[in-house]
């Protein structure tokens, strides 16, 4: 296995998801995808209850995730469930195989998931599986003619196609586009990013958390120099430094020293900002962050994360978050907290949601949540945006985006 499939989030590689019928032959697929028997197996319908990852890798693609789904034409209350997930698997997919069994015609549900999967503008190709019990695949490939998506006929068991459905998915797959960058765009060769990384209980022992692993990658991909501190040694450092950085970077738990150490002509931002800007709409959290002003005691708070984790008494989004913005309201708030892959469905009921800085999460994920919230009407920010905005200093955290007119508003 390669390193690079060790060493790669799921958060960001490239999320391949598999859709059909029940008993169409998807689980077979995922397996002969993988080469390896990851999927149960049956000639029972249904056998797939709920959505079920697993990584890989695809060359030239890089390390994948290959999601096999329950079948959109399950039945019941149970199977309704089913479908549901299956469905909320759209929103973190960035590429579709949508599976036919040869012999059959596509209908009404494979219709609809098409126009799902077209309206979220992710790319999509039609299997046709089991052609070794059915050859005639003519009506699928018609379909999918008809509705101008790339058709591939394979087989499971014989392996027949195999290797051409992995070509159509490279052939469509989004990573030959021009990827967005932490840090990339607002640095050159040579520049100095200091980045401040506290050493707390919430540390994972050994190691630094993912942000900022991921921004000091994409520092020394910019050949620029990346130095690391904690808050306590920024003002040593930056005096010792022969020249000046481009831009400190900090944990959003140290932003007001971090602001009084830095001196004004040095950019300075958080990694939650930069996973704000680089997963989602940084623009879209700014505005979010207007609530804060309208928030009262009573008020209601959803803190969303995209991870599960043991809470530390110094954790960011149960203890620190609460804590601020009960001081800034000057009063209690009802407080509620989801974590993992699944926005919770009662959402609407909160007066604001601050979502963490979804390292965990794809793009897509991200900008979903965003997206709901924002056709609910419920205000949505950022562990780093609203941070910035309670200690004051929001403004000067946007300016490395020509964000700081927009924090104006909002502070």
């Amino acid at each position: 296995m390669s390193s690079s499939l060790n060493e790669t989030p799921s958060s960001e590689r490239v999320h391949i998801s598999i859709f059909g019928r029940r008993n169409s032959g998807k689980s077979s697929l995922i397996n002969a995808l993988t080469n390896q028997h990851l999927a149960i197996v049956s000639d029972v319908p249904g056998t797939t209850t709920d959505p079920v990852s697993k990584s890989m890798e695809i060359l030239p693609i890089g390390p994948v995730v290959l999601t096999d789904t329950a079948g959109i034409d399950d039945i019941g209350d149970l199977g309704r469930l089913r479908v549901e997930k299956t469905l909320r698997v759209l929103e973190r997919t960035d590429v579709a195989v949508l599976v036919v069994e040869s012999g059959t015609e596509p209908g009404e549900f494979e219709a609809d998931l098409a126009s799902k999967i077209k309206e979220r503008e992710i790319p999509l190709v039609i299997a046709a599986t089991k052609t070794d019990l059915a050859p005639d695949y003519s009506a699928a490939k018609k379909w999918a003619e008809e509705h101008s998506v790339l058709f591939v006929p394979v087989s499971s068991a014989t392996r027949d196609g195999i290797e051409q459905l992995k070509e159509a998915i490279i052939q469509i797959s989004p990573s030959g586009l021009p990827e967005p960058s932490i840090i990339g765009d607002l640095i050159t060769a040579g520049d100095i990013v200091v980045l401040v990384v506290p050493i707390d209980k919430a540390a994972p022992k050994g190691r630094l958390i993912l942000p900022q692993v991921m921004t000091t990658r994409d520092v020394l991909d910019h050949n620029a120099i990346a130095v690391t501190v904690k808050e306590s040694e920024l003002s040593e450092c930056l005096e010792s430094l022969a020249r000046k950085p481009k831009i400190v970077i900090t944990d959003s738990q140290a932003f007001s020293k971090v602001h009084s150490d830095t001196p004004r002509d040095i950019w300075m931002t958080s990694f939650s900002i930069l996973m704000a800007r680089y997963k989602g709409d940084l623009e879209g959290f700014v505005e979010g962050a207007r609530a804060v002003d309208r928030l009262k005691a009573g008020s209601r708070v959803l803190i969303a994360e995209g991870c599960t984790h043991h809470t530390q008494p110094v954790d960011i989004g149960r203890v620190q978050i609460p804590r601020y913005l009960r001081q800034t309201v000057g009063g209690d708030l009802e407080f509620g907290f989801a974590a993992g892959k699944d926005f919770p469905p009662d959402f609407t009921s909160y007066d604001l949601i601050v979502h963490c800085g979804g390292c965990m999460l794809n793009a897509r994920e991200i900008r979903y949540r965003q997206r709901l919230a924002q056709e609910a009407g419920v205000p949505m920010t950022n562990y780093g945006v609203l941070l910035a905005k309670v200690n004051g200093i929001l403004e000067r955290a946007l300016e490395p985006f020509g964000l700081a007119q927009t924090a104006t508003t909002v502070s």
